[in-house]
């Protein structure tokens, strides 16, 4: 899908169960107003998903957000988002429970491990796992390509963008626990792009697959990267040439997180983030908490 940067189009990285901190982002980016109700009008937001797990309300924001897809559709908006490796944490250990994944342990003992709340599975309904099991693992929009983890796994999914994305609509749709286990041990990796010997190489890569001038992804806290306190992180992390926008700004460390507005890179000159401007309007932000 693509898209273009007529219509505002922002991006929100990692919620992880953070729905206050969310409605603060999203009210000072005048995307909702004081009643938490879409006033985007016909603007464009995309999560990148992890919307559950480590925070306290994984299932109030899956709501939230699925409401906040009505809305905008209502007045000619959209509200889109992708499937983050948290999301399939959660559907492995609804699914498949107490089963052992061949790594030691149960599905259920891993989601947990990695910050799975009882509360989003005891909250989990049909019409949650409907909507999570639908969403795309990437997506082009205007000339930036999303995804959620700065990881390889989506070259072995496909080599377009439809394939990637009919190869994890396949996984969610049947119950093969041995290529869940196999995904979901993929789908943590990351720090791929940030390599210092192959970084730029894999983004160049990806964007040659897929297609995109930009590729922006979450899943690592900027803060692992860079090495400042969750709580200093401002801004995306643009690098890899420039050409890598790095958008989770560690919410379920104690951050304040971000929303991104893309801009067309015809209008905004790429540059690392270290030398000058980014690729996109600058970052809307809530009060560090």
């Amino acid at each position: 899908m693509s898209e273009s940067v007529a219509t505002p189009i922002y991006l929100v990285g990692d919620v992880h169960g953070h729905l206050k901190k969310l409605l603060v982002l999203l009210q000072r980016a005048q995307l909702i107003d004081s009643q938490q109700r879409w006033s985007g009008g016909q603007a464009r937001l995309w999560f990148l998903g992890d919307f559950v797990d480590r925070g306290p309300q994984g299932i109030a924001v899956v709501e939230f957000v699925m409401r906040l897809q009505q809305e905008a559709a209502a007045v000619g908006g959209r509200v889109e988002a992708l499937l983050g490796n948290h999301e399939l944490l959660l559907l492995a250990a609804y699914r498949f429970g107490r089963r052992s994944t061949g790594l030691g342990s149960s599905f259920l003992t891993r989601w947990r491990r990695n910050g799975g709340q009882r509360a989003d599975l005891a909250a989990l309904r049909q019409h949650h796992l409907d909507w999570l099991q639908q969403l795309p693992a990437m997506a082009l929009v205007a000339d930036h390509l999303l995804i959620h983890a700065d990881a390889p796994l989506y070259l072995r999914c496909g080599r377009t963008l439809e394939e990637v994305n009919a190869s994890f609509s396949h996984l969610l749709r049947h119950s093969d626990a041995l290529v869940w286990e196999e995904t979901l041990e993929d789908f943590g990796a990351r720090g791929l792009f940030a390599n210092p010997f192959v970084g730029t190489q894999m983004v160049q890569r990806f964007l040659h697959t897929f297609g995109g001038r930009y590729l922006v992804h979450g899943h690592t806290p900027i803060s692992f990267l860079t090495g400042q306190a969750a709580g200093r992180i401002l801004d995306p992390w643009i690098y890899a040439g420039g050409q890598c926008i790095n958008i989770d700004g560690g919410l379920h460390l104690g951050g304040a997180g971000l929303v991104y507005q893309l801009h067309s890179s015809r209008h905004s000159p790429v540059t690392d983030s270290h030398d000058g401007p980014v690729p996109g309007q600058p970052a809307l932000r809530a009060a560090a908490s």
